[in-house]
């Protein structure tokens, strides 16, 4: 029957991912980094998500059962209004927050590129390919963007990288400018 089915599946697909990381993608290049909240951000987008198709649904209903409708004007615009909050605002709120959330990075040596992984609109991975050139700095720190690629916020946390030498060159802080710079200031101490 229909349980046979399922776990004749689950056989399938059990052994198929075992036998190669489910992350592994040569044609972005290398994984570099990996986030750790990636599993968090999708769990409160999808109940968010959830939440406020249940309340387009529930809406009419609870509107029918408790005799808001003829209620005055006043009563009806608040309740639409809280609705309207819980149903477009958060959602849409939560999406602007994460949408820079890198999930996965992955760098190509031979280009000098990388291809951030996060979730879209949708819930679904969307990639996002940079050259390490495009990288930008915010001037002043900001909450959820720890740099631009091209025009778009990334998220990254520095201490998720296993190699930190691939920060580094992410951010550019591996550039001759800087160390020049450092040296410059060895030199003005030595004298």
């Amino acid at each position: 029957g229909f349980i046979f089915q399922v776990t004749s599946f689950q056989g399938v697909a059990v052994p198929s991912l075992s036998t190669s990381c489910p992350h592994d993608h040569p044609e972005h290049g290398r994984l570099v980094y990996k986030g750790n909240l990636a599993k968090a951000v999708l769990g409160v987008k999808f109940f968010s998500y959830s939440t406020s198709i249940f309340n387009l649904f529930m809406m009419p209903y609870i509107m029918l059962k408790s005799g808001i409708g003829v209620e005055s004007l006043l009563v009806q615009a608040a309740f639409y209004g809280l609705i309207g909050v819980f149903t477009f605002v958060t959602p849409v709120t939560l999406h602007i927050l994460t949408k820079g959330y890198v999930i996965r990075l992955y760098y190509k040596d031979e280009v000098d590129t990388y291809t951030a992984i996060t979730y879209n609109a949708i819930l679904a991975e969307k990639a996002t390919v940079f050259h390490q050139k495009d990288v930008k700095i915010p001037d002043i720190t900001k909450m959820f963007t720890t740099f631009y690629a091209k025009t778009k916020s990334m998220l990254v946390n520095p201490t998720l990288f296993p190699n930190p030498q691939d920060y580094n060159h992410l951010m550019g802080y591996d550039k001759s400018s800087f160390f020049k710079f450092e040296e410059l200031e060895e030199v003005k101490e030595a004298n």
